[in-house]
Formats: structure tokens, C-alpha cells, sequence
């Protein structure tokens, strides 16, 4: 990076208010599905498994979903 090149920082309200979007992001899909599958199912188990594997998946997206939404330009 050259001197003029400095880059910008983000006050603690952006980082929380990002940090929580991200945070929601990755929750929202796995709890939808664990009471989807737990309601429509009726067990608690596979409805588990279900939404840690949505987790899982919704946390690989994040960090791709973090670097285009999120970055302060």
C-alpha cells in the first residue's frame, strides 16, 4: 500500500452492527429449519441434524456474504 492508500477503520458501532447482521444471517436459516422439519416431522433429532447442517453451510457462505456486503469502501 502506498501512503495515500490508508485503509478506512471502522468505529465500534459498524463493527457491532455488522458483526450482528452476519450473526443473523447464519442463524435465521438453521432455526427456520430445525422447526420446520421438528413441526412437520415431529422429531427433535432430525430436526437437530438438519438445521446444524444448515448452520454449517450458512457459516462456509458467510464470509463470502461479509466480503461484499459489509466492507466499508
Amino acid at each position: 500500500m502506498s501512503e495515500d492508500e490508508k485503509p478506512v477503520k471502522l468505529t465500534k458501532k459498524e463493527i457491532i452492527l455488522r458483526g450482528s447482521i452476519i450473526a443473523l444471517i447464519t442463524t435465521i436459516p438453521s432455526l427456520v429449519i430445525f422447526v420446520l422439519v421438528w413441526f412437520f416431522l415431529d422429531d427433535v433429532m432430525v430436526g437437530a441434524i438438519s438445521g446444524a447442517i444448515a448452520h454449517f453451510v450458512a457459516m462456509g457462505f458467510s464470509l463470502k456474504i461479509s466480503k461484499k456486503l459489509l466492507v466499508k469502501k
